[in-house]
């Protein structure tokens, strides 16, 4: 029987990325469109794709398709050919990454949905295809200086913490799910005026574009292709470039550098900073800004509590459960323990903090300050 998942270690895997000789392109695409058989569609996209070398995270809906992946080069064209005899995928846009060394993903994740992005609102509710104008990096730059013209950052927290367009408004938000209500009602009173969207690839501005139209906004707009098709205009078309600091992505390179402002500060010691990691404690795990010399102080922690618990138990971080493979009831046993050695060894924190903030800290850090590098 064909295997349609993964069944190897991360820690194998990322051993065979490394040992690889030749380049990969990392790219994202998306598109609305109806799929009569998610499950069909998932399994004949893993097995083509698998075949090619790809790796990445694809999410399929009966909404359509969202995916990041990492492509053998020497592939890309029997990739595309193949992406685009898919029914419902002809032409679609392909965003190529701004930085890219090879190593964005180390295996291959088709994962079905009950949507592309999740807004916690019942199906049917709106028409996402009723969405905003799409406008390029030079009509985006143009339309942030229609006068009232708003730009919101529809992307989480820690993604604008790190970069932004100038001038954008930045909701507090953990999720999509809780931006949606939240940039609504910032912007109420300006129905009638510019509203310009943006977010990495584009897709959750689709979306929003549409709820915003349905609340009643009568000039939605919305930067197509995200942020990385804007930099990619901006750098083959030379326009100006008005998004400040780093565009964060969500595989292992964490962000792209767009220009050298550093926006953020390291959680840890205020310095500026704008370099995510995850707590090396693997029962930890948090994502947060560490400098390089925090990073050396805590041993890539997020505390000294967790350091602790990494350097009394450096066994059992290198190889944290995978996502792929069931989590056993000794390996729960085993996080539980760990997490309660490191109670005792520092201050006291809060037990659960939200991703991307500073440990044992509510508000944003340093939410406008922008650091010349």
């Amino acid at each position: 029987m064909t295997v349609l998942h993964n069944k190897v270690s991360r820690q194998l895997l990322r051993e065979q990325l490394m040992k690889e000789d030749f380049r990969r392109v990392t790219l994202s695409f998306y598109r609305y469109f109806y799929v009569d058989d998610v499950q069909a569609l998932r399994d004949a996209l893993y097995l083509k794709w698998s075949a090619l070398g790809c790796l990445g995270r694809i999410y399929i809906a009966r909404e359509g398709i969202n995916a990041q992946m990492s492509v053998p080069e020497h592939e890309m064209e029997a990739f595309t050919a193949h992406l685009y005899s898919v029914e419902g995928l002809a032409e679609v846009p392909l965003k190529i990454a701004v930085e890219d060394d090879g190593r964005s993903f180390i295996k291959l994740n088709v994962k079905i949905r009950a949507k592309l992005v999740a807004d916690g609102l019942a199906e049917g509710s709106f028409d996402v295809t009723n969405v905003g104008t799409h406008l390029t990096a030079e009509e985006f730059n143009r339309a942030m200086d229609l006068p009232g013209a708003v730009v919101v950052d529809m992307r989480n927290h820690y993604e604008s913490e790190v970069g932004r367009f100038e001038g954008a408004v930045c909701p507090d938000a953990d999720t999509f799910r809780d931006e949606l209500p939240m940039v609504a009602q910032i912007l109420e009173g300006k129905e009638e005026q510019p509203v310009l969207l943006y977010c990495t690839g584009g897709i959750r501005c689709e979306k929003a574009s549409a709820y915003l139209r349905h609340k009643g906004f009568s000039q939605v707009h919305q930067l197509h292709g995200g942020i990385i098709d804007y930099v990619r205009q901006v750098r083959t078309q030379n326009l100006p470039n008005r998004f400040l600091g780093k565009n964060f992505v969500f595989d292992d390179r964490m962000g792209e550098r767009i220009s050298e402002h550093i926006l953020a500060v390291c959680h840890q010691c205020g310095q500026p900073c704008d370099e995510h990691v995850n707590c090396a404690n693997t029962a930890c795990h948090h994502l947060f800004i560490q400098c390089g010399a925090c990073g050396a102080t805590f041993n890539g922690c997020c505390s000294a509590a967790c350091q602790a618990v990494l350097e009394a138990h450096p066994f059992n971080q290198t190889n944290p459960v995978s996502s792929d493979m069931p989590t056993t009831a000794a390996q729960l046993t085993t996080m539980a323990q760990l997490t309660a050695v490191a109670q005792p060894i520092a201050a006291p924190q809060p037990k659960v903090y939200r991703k991307g903030r500073p440990p044992g800290r509510t508000d944003v850090a340093a939410p406008h300050a922008v650091h010349p590098t």
